[in-house]
């Protein structure tokens, strides 16, 4: 009789291993994620800044999880960056290939969009932006451009017959709100058709989107007002610190400016992470940090600049990868099954 109770304790412990209800219990301890932007910050400048001791709540985060190595393939802009990182797809699904070719990301595609489609709409997704350019909902729209003088009006009619846009063609002195703009003729008059921003949809399928803040200090104030609001609901917060791209941009990337930014961040990052103490939210809340690419060695641009890094308190992230790897470690840590996407996810978990 002994041994036929040993029998059926062990089977019954088997069943249990192997219920999908088993691995969703052990993910479901951590309800809630933020996912946090250090846009611009070089891995190498980085690891010399924390290895300075000046990024202390970077290294609080690493300590408790795990610190890997990010690469980039593809564009290392803004737009393509972060639509990577958002979605877990490479461009040619999301339409996203730079900051002068970029479409809006199809609707229900972005990593918030996916966790209230599984959660239900009491789950909050939030995105909390720095940047006004590049991480934009704007609408399409049509600018009709009025050519000065004749030899505008010659680049206008060579930029149209070539098929050129507004961010290549270098004969136009157009707005920054063309870029990406397709050069058109109607009726005699030319336009800019200007394509929908990648989060035009996006914007829609979320509880709030909100860019442009520009400082570190009101994306931050941000951030923790919502985390007040929502502290007793499960959410997804994106929050992202512009300043080191706008100081890498300005004053280099060697600079002193950049070096503060990159401080900046982690001052406010460690403020979030005070309040999700505060809260009582610590324990069941997954932050992630990474950025959208670095920055070219001592220079104020990013045009080769493909390595960044994931910092987090998950301990369950075992592996460098890709910026595209990133939603699919999210939706796997909270238990959503990456096989069911259509299209299937480019990316891989970092910690299968």
């Amino acid at each position: 009789m002994r041994t036929r109770a040993v029998f059926f304790l062990v089977l019954s412990t088997l069943v249990v291993l192997a219920s999908p209800s088993f691995g969703r219990q052990a993910h479901d301890r951590m309800q809630n994620v933020i996912l946090v932007g250090w846009d611009g910050a070089q891995r190498n400048h980085l690891k010399e800044s924390l290895g300075r001791g000046e990024l202390p709540n970077f290294k609080r985060l690493i300590d408790a999880g795990s610190y890997v190595d990010i690469d980039v393939q593809g564009t290392t802009d803004t737009k393509a960056g972060w639509t990577q990182i958002l979605t877990g797809y490479n461009p040619e699904v999301t339409g996203v290939y730079s900051n002068s070719r970029y479409q809006p990301i199809p609707a229900g595609y972005t990593i918030g969009e996916r966790l209230k489609e599984q959660f239900g709409p009491e789950f909050v997704a939030a995105a909390v932006i720095g940047k006004k350019g590049h991480v934009d909902a704007d609408a399409p729209e049509r600018v009709q451009i009025q050519p000065k003088t004749a030899t505008e009006l010659r680049a206008l009619r060579r930029a149209q017959q070539r098929g050129v846009n507004a961010r290549t063609s270098r004969e136009l002195s157009l707005q920054a709100r063309f870029i990406g703009g397709k050069i058109i003729q109607e009726g005699g008059k030319y336009f800019v058709d200007i394509p929908g921003k990648p989060y035009y949809h996006t914007k829609a399928g979320l509880d709030l989107f909100i860019n442009g803040l520009t400082e570190n200090s009101r994306v931050a104030e941000k951030a923790m007002e919502l985390l007040g609001k929502y502290k007793d609901k499960r959410f997804f917060f994106f929050v992202h610190f512009a300043e080191v791209d706008h100081n890498g941009h300005q004053s280099g990337e060697n600079s002193s400016e950049y070096n503060d930014a990159l401080i900046s961040c982690d001052n406010w990052t460690g403020k979030i992470m005070q309040k999700l103490d505060e809260l009582k939210l610590a324990d069941k809340t997954l932050v992630y940090i990474t950025a959208d690419h670095g920055f070219d060695e001592g220079m104020k641009h990013h045009r080769d600049a493909p390595y960044v890094f994931l910092a987090t308190n998950d301990t369950k992230v075992k592996r460098n990868g890709l910026r595209v790897d990133i939603t699919p470690t999210i939706l796997w840590r909270l238990g959503i099954d990456l096989r069911k996407f259509d299209p299937p996810l480019d990316g891989k978990s970092l910690g299968e």
